[in-house]
């Protein structure tokens, strides 16, 4: 009992910190709260006190967290607030080492982001052309609208947020490049389509035809009356996911996040260099990039096997 007792001080002591220091919100306090009352009923069970915990019983916490099959997002938000826990501690001087120093994240396994093939971009892209020509009055309007955004998208890569949000003056100075200011505020020039551009003047020229008092009064390209002045990502997605249904798609398998990616592997499989598709995504280390490289690693092995004087030998071999 003591050894719990003193555990829960201690953490009582660190939130109070937290909260008077840092100014962290309740919910915030609430959730370190929780995942540190985990750890001490860990080391409780263990008769561990923190004071003199190792790095291996931090480790067996982990293993213990592991066990029970949690996601590993959910141990490294455990761990962020274990190490918080014990840097408090040493800072106070509570202790004269940190044991959580050393202990490594479990590292998040990397998927491969969906990808729709040529094909099935080629159908969301040319039925949403169609139904402008279908519908009238504001539903003309709205047509032209995604079929725009799907185009730029396509042709871009650009991140939802930002293509949702486009100013009309992104396009100054040249109509087949766009002036993109995207996270931490960094700027780049993105070329686009000649497709995308018919798209862009024609969604224009409807848009200032049926709403041109709102049109003329706004500085971004697709226009909302809500509270962020330009259409939500969430409106978008759903016009999205509303258009794969119609052409037959899963609309699971259709987002804005998903054409990104379809933007990217066409590109480095029709030949395009990784730098490049990094400049165009706008990341800012190319190892966010390097996700994609499955795709090169599969065009090189085609180009061995196809022109390499050994791997005809070996063919004829088999």
């Amino acid at each position: 009992m003591a050894v719990a007792s003193s555990n829960r001080r201690q953490i009582e002591t660190f939130i109070e910190m937290m909260s008077a220091e840092r100014g962290a919100s309740h919910n915030t306090l609430e959730a370190y709260g929780r995942d540190l009352s985990d750890y001490v009923e860990f080391l409780d069970k263990k008769q561990v006190n923190l004071e003199t915990v190792t790095s291996e019983q931090i480790r067996g916490f982990l293993e213990f967290l592991q066990g029970q099959g949690l996601a590993v997002s959910t141990v490294q938000r455990r761990l962020s607030a274990v190490r918080q826990l014990h840097r408090f501690l040493y800072a106070e001087g509570i202790v004269q080492t940190n044991p959580a120093d050393i202990i490594e994240s479990p590292r998040t396994a990397r998927t491969l982001p969906k990808v729709l093939s040529i094909a099935e971009v080629d159908l969301l892209l040319n039925t949403s052309r169609d139904n402008i020509e279908h519908a009238k009055g504001r539903k003309r309007l709205e047509a032209a609208r995604l079929y725009c955004l799907l185009e730029l998208l396509y042709a871009t890569g650009l991140r939802v947020s930002e293509l949702v949000s486009l100013p009309r003056t992104a396009f100054a100075g040249n109509p087949r490049l766009l002036n993109i200011k995207g996270k931490g505020g960094r700027e780049r020039l993105v070329p686009i389509s000649e497709a995308a551009g018919v798209a862009v003047r024609q969604y224009e020229e409807i848009a200032r035809r049926q709403t041109e008092k709102q049109f003329a009064e706004t500085d971004f390209l697709f226009p909302s009356r809500g509270k962020a002045g330009h259409l939500t990502r969430q409106h978008f997605a759903l016009g999205l996911k509303s258009l794969a249904i119609s052409v037959g798609l899963a609309a699971g398998k259709v987002s804005p996040h998903v054409l990104r990616h379809a933007f990217a592997s066409h590109l480095l499989d029709g030949g395009a260099d990784l730098r490049a598709v990094q400049q165009m995504l706008g990341h800012a280390d190319i190892s966010t990039t390097q996700i994609y490289t499955h795709i090169l690693a599969e065009r090189l092995k085609a180009v061995v096997e196809a022109h390499h004087p050994l791997a005809e030998t070996q063919a004829d071999d088999g």
